[in-house]
């Protein structure tokens, strides 16, 4: 099994290119399922839960060609099986996203719960009630989602318990082919579900209130196909930037804006980070000390879970004390034991970490537990002093397509070596 080795130290310069984002490629490649027509999606990463849903998408009958250039043709108009197995389903939990259109196409869908999940329980009730009060009979049986409708989806108005991004997403499909007009009320309000909102518009579907946390969708008899662009990733830009503010280093995240970065982006203002919007994208650099700040994660426009364990990391050697609470997933402070292997100073009090700077890291063998707390490591490794061996990285191949080789192109000393 592979590994990544760090020697610490390098300060970051350059240019670092910003890949498509994974949390909008799986559910637009999910959508395809609501046509029989060819949908094309450009800027698609080149990352194991890409192949995972393409696969997933295969096993149904739909045509996958590419990704080529980062474009990629699904086309969906011979369906041979309306079940996701449970081989599938529980290596990527975005899979349960082909359960609303296989519902709404084709009246039926057999998905595999998804199971349990290292950082913490994300159950799927809320996408099975709002497909129940759609119109959906739904059983669990043999820990399988059974799911049928005679007469297809009708429109419905849909409160959502909490906000939840991937049962925004499931439902906004499924009302995209009912009949009828679906309100979603409580939605996520994520820059992937206003891409997945535009991506549906292109195939002739009838949205509005997108980037609101209310989202009316008026159902079409038929979706057509179309081409659509995935949106930059703003999780991966927000590491890069972490990166190179740790190193004291100056980078340029090119094809994005700095309006994407949201809330990121004005925590790390706070730490005393400079990013400034240019004609390539953003420009990161960090003239002074590193300044401890306070975070609680929150849904979108909050500062997002995904970027928590690498402001962890950013804080580690930062002046002051910070902290960092975590209010969306029960187990995400998987990373914390493995940044105190390197000298990190962190105290945790259930979801609460108080993280005091330390002068420097040191180089140790860390072990991965996810993909977040995977690039963590990472982001450690480049500042600590010696060499730094992260293990497990295949968590790391499912969210950022070629890591090592975008950080040694500005300056890292790092490489991904054998066992």
């Amino acid at each position: 099994m592979d590994r990544i080795r760090i020697r610490g130290g390098a300060t970051l310069r350059g240019t670092i290119a910003i890949s498509g984002a994974k949390n909008a490629a799986l559910p637009l490649m999910a959508a395809s399922l609501l046509t029989d027509q060819p949908l094309v999606l450009a800027n698609i990463p080149g990352l194991v839960d890409i192949k995972t849903m393409a696969d997933l998408l295969a096993a149904h009958g739909v045509a996958v060609s590419g990704p080529s250039d980062g474009e990629l043709t699904l086309t969906a108009d011979t369906i041979t099986n309306t079940t996701a197995d449970y081989e599938l389903v529980r290596r990527m939990r975005a899979s349960v996203l082909v359960l609303g259109p296989l519902l709404a196409r084709f009246g039926r869908a057999r998905v595999s719960l998804p199971g349990g999940c290292a950082i913490g329980t994300r159950p799927v009730d809320l996408h099975l009630a709002g497909l129940q009060a759609m119109g959906a009979d739904i059983d669990i049986v043999d820990g399988y989602v059974e799911a049928q409708v005679s007469g297809g989806l009708t429109g419905a108005k849909i409160p959502l318990a909490k906000v939840s991004v991937g049962a925004t997403e499931n439902l906004m499909m499924a009302a995209a082919l009912a009949d009828g007009e679906t309100v979603l009320e409580n939605a996520a309000t994520e820059p992937e579900i206003v891409d997945l909102g535009q991506c549906l518009g292109v195939m002739g579907a009838d949205l509005e209130g997108l980037g609101t946390s209310r989202i009316v969708i008026r159902g079409q008899s038929t979706l057509g196909g179309g081409r659509h662009t995935v949106l930059p990733d703003r999780i991966e830009a927000g590491t890069f930037a972490m990166a190179a503010a740790a190193t004291g280093g100056e980078v340029t995240l090119a094809g994005i804006g700095l309006d994407v970065l949201g809330a990121t982006a004005g925590v790390m203002e706070q730490a005393g980070v400079e990013l400034a919007a240019t004609d390539a994208g953003i420009l990161v650099r960090r003239p002074g000390p590193l300044l401890a700040v306070d975070v609680a994660t929150a849904p979108y426009p909050g500062f997002a879970t995904d970027m928590q364990a690498q402001l962890m990391a950013l804080m580690a050697t930062a002046d002051g004390t910070s902290v960092i609470t975590e209010t969306i997933f029960e187990n995400r402070f998987m990373h914390v034991p493995e940044l105190q292997r390197m000298g990190a100073d962190i105290l945790v009090d259930g979801n609460r970490a108080e993280v005091t700077g330390v002068k420097a890291l040191k180089g140790a063998q860390v072990m991965a537990t996810d993909l977040r707390a995977s690039v963590s490591l990472v982001v450690a490794g480049l500042i600590a002093q010696g060499e730094t061996m992260v293990n497990r990285v295949y968590h790391l191949d499912r969210g950022y397509e070629r890591l090592v080789e975008k950080l040694a192109a500005c300056g890292a000393d790092i490489a991904r070596v054998g066992a």
